[in-house]
């Protein structure tokens, strides 16, 4: 094994498939011989009108933003809600695991100045009796092993579920209590150096995805040439602009015979065979593979030809993703599109790659702010899309800044995707870590956080775990 740590001298087989082999002294168990689970009985469940601004804390599956619960961006509700489940009335040091859509998330209830209680979707779990700390299964609820667990036995396909006759038959090795002490000191201190260099890289990518953004800003607004005469674009959110470029609306440089259109397939039962056609997922996550994408039956398709795509041309989200913009590729022709994704022909007044970049810049996305609808479901009329103002230099100006932001942004792509790749590798490390500890795949009996010593998982104890 890699590192200074050892694993257990005698191992057991469980027999159980996400268990494995365990430390001989450990022993085989399941939530519900252990502890007290519960969660809010559905139809008590409160609604966004139940919520309030004073009363006792309501947690919610979206307060799980860290290792523990801020009380300060909790909702409330009335005292009478907080009666009506008192199985649920929360304590200082319990658990909390959502059960619904992100199966998992853990949180410790700490800091507690309050009455507090849960909403539905999550569960609070703690011990029956003093011989497992909460710390533990908060370690344990974010391995391998329990993940491994979930994955087999999760249900739902729209929205995902964690059943508590489900949850409370998870079976684990649990250590002695002394043991599980020594788990919780040895993770509290490695987790916490590996934290520091995510976040570290988390800044990083902050930082490179604001500069990607303020050189294809500046480039497209203010052009290369810091010393144009410039002047003001007559335009509040847009600003100046060099004095030789031209400022028009958008649908004053589409192709002549075509217009701003949005498509109007929707997503129905996926079909195995018939037309692709792009949704705001795809423009959202970027992902266009034509066997990524839903399809739609030929005659559906045939019935709006407007939104047939003919490659080269471009396609903006106007719902949901609002902005994300891409130059329609080859291998999408003959797709369609869905409601939510207008298609966009410039004519020869403008490159469609130029206009991409524009759409990405910051003064697009204060227009788009400004003239968004919606509650649900954010999205902006075609009508909008139509009176967008934008800067427009002469076409060799636009392949000038167009390469000049392509030969940038190529580096900036570059040390994003190293610092993505090294944030992840970071969170790989610190899952099969966690893993490795709370499976007794390391022996973390004799850490002593003094010696500096950190162990490393092997391969095969990352894949163990």
């Amino acid at each position: 094994m890699a590192g200074k740590y050892q694993a257990y001298p005698e191992y057991k087989e469980s027999g159980v498939e996400w268990v494995g082999d365990y430390p001989a002294n450990w022993n085989l168990t399941r939530v519900k011989f252990e502890s007290y689970v519960k969660a809010r009985v559905g139809w008590h469940g409160l609604k966004s009108d139940d919520f309030t601004d004073e009363g006792p804390y309501l947690v919610t599956g979206s307060d799980f933003k860290g290792p523990v619960i801020k009380w300060t961006d909790c909702y409330h509700c009335d005292i009478e809600r907080y009666d009506q489940d008192p199985y649920i009335q929360l304590r200082e040091g319990d658990l909390l695991i959502t059960k619904d859509g992100t199966i998992g998330k853990v949180a410790l209830v700490s800091g507690l100045d309050g009455k507090a209680t849960l909403n539905s979707g999550v569960f609070v779990v703690r011990p029956l009796a003093d011989n497992y700390t909460s710390k533990f299964y908060f370690w344990l609820l974010q391995s391998r092993v329990f993940t491994g667990f979930v994955d087999l036995n999760k249900t739902g396909s729209t929205i995902v579920h964690l059943y508590q006759d489900t949850f409370v038959n998870f079976r684990y090795a649990m250590p002695s209590f002394s043991e599980q002490l020594k788990v919780d000191e040895f993770l509290d201190h490695e987790t916490a150096k590996i934290d520091t260099l995510i976040e570290k890289q988390q800044q990083l990518i902050k930082l490179l995805k604001e500069k990607r953004q303020a050189v294809i800003s500046h480039a497209v607004t203010k052009g290369l040439n810091p010393n144009a005469p410039m002047r003001d674009s007559g335009v509040e959110w847009l600003g100046e602009v060099p004095e030789h470029w031209k400022v028009c609306r958008l649908k004053q440089i589409i192709k002549s015979g075509s217009s701003i259109s949005y498509g109007v397939v929707q997503p129905g039962e996926p079909l195995d065979e018939g037309v692709p056609f792009v949704q705001t997922t795809n423009m959202s996550q970027g992902t266009f593979d034509l066997d990524d994408l839903q399809k739609t039956t030929i005659e559906i398709a045939k019935a709006y030809p407007r939104s047939t795509l003919i490659g080269g041309e471009v396609i903006l989200g106007i719902r949901a993703s609002i902005g994300a913009a891409y130059v329609v590729p080859e291998s999408l022709i003959g797709c369609n599109l869905s409601r939510g994704v207008a298609r966009i022909i410039p004519n020869d007044h403008i490159l469609s790659e130029y206009l991409v970049s524009y759409f990405g810049t910051g003064a697009v996305d204060r227009y788009w702010g400004l003239s968004k609808q919606g509650s649900t479901f954010s999205e902006v009329s075609i009508e909008t899309v139509k009176e967008l103002s934008l800067p427009v230099p002469p076409i060799e100006e636009q392949k000038l800044i167009y390469s000049w932001i392509g030969e940038r942004v190529t580096r900036l792509d570059y040390t994003f995707k190293k610092a993505m790749e090294q944030t992840s590798l970071l969170q790989e490390r610190r899952t099969a870590l966690i893993s490795a500890a709370v499976t007794g795949k390391i022996d973390v009996r004799h850490f002593n956080p003094e010696d500096g010593q950190t162990p490393e998982p092997s391969n095969k104890d990352s894949e163990a775990a």
